[in-house]
């Protein structure tokens, strides 16, 4: 199943208190971008973050966005602006290293 077009407008709706975020479509999916930084991406309606030391105290689960991929967070709470943006500064700070 692939994300849909209300989904994907909706997450970067919510995104929106982050500048520079960026998304791209990939194969009926959609990889999202800080700063050219790749930090998670839209799969099957879901938002999922990749997993560094700096994001585990959000205590999200575990999550595989498609067949023989790593596993990463899922972000439940995606109705709350304030804790995304977080997620991802605090994502992309450790993926910058």
């Amino acid at each position: 199943m692939a994300t849909t077009k209300d989904y994907r407008d909706f997450i970067l709706e919510q995104l929106s208190l982050s500048d520079n975020i960026t998304c791209k479509s990939m194969m009926g999916e959609y990889l999202l971008y800080y700063n050219g930084i790749l930090f998670g991406g839209i799969y099957d309606d879901r938002l999922l973050i990749k997993i560094v030391d700096s994001n585990k105290k959000y205590n999200m689960q575990e999550a595989i966005p498609y067949k023989n991929a790593k596993p990463m967070y899922l972000v439940d709470d995606v109705d709350n602006q304030e804790v995304l943006r977080n997620i991802i500064l605090d994502t992309c700070k450790d993926l910058k290293k």
